[in-house]
């Protein structure tokens, strides 16, 4: 629960002058070949923001994990995430998210897109 207490502060004092709220709900299933294994769904509050080439943002909140046949459980997640024009096709991006429970789990994501 203090990741709750303090993410509001945290928005705030990392929000840049042209950041925006933001609202997300999104549920992510899993299967192993046609076999269902569950589905997490995430209520998060976030802020996006961008200055000149960049843009950046961070959410967070409760997400319930529902595994098939098991208990669900809520826990607390977020990510924070940015992307950097390289030119006016190219961008680079990256991302960083951790789900906070009995053992706390990180991830990342980065790479590259290009636009035709």
């Amino acid at each position: 629960m203090k990741f709750l207490a303090i993410l509001p502060a945290t928005l705030i004092a990392a929000a840049p002058a042209m950041a925006g709220p933001y609202a997300n709900i999104e549920a992510n299933s899993g299967f192993t070949g046609s076999d269902y294994t569950g589905t997490a769904t995430d209520f998060h509050l976030g802020y996006e923001g961008s200055s000149g080439a960049a843009s950046f943002g961070l959410q967070g909140g409760p997400t319930v994990v529902s595994p098939d046949g098991g208990e669900s459980e809520t826990i607390l997640t977020g990510k924070i995430f940015g992307s950097v024009a390289a030119s006016d096709k190219l961008s680079v991006y990256g991302e960083i998210s951790a789900a906070f429970d009995d053992v706390n789990s990180y991830g990342t994501k980065a790479g590259v897109k290009y636009s035709f």
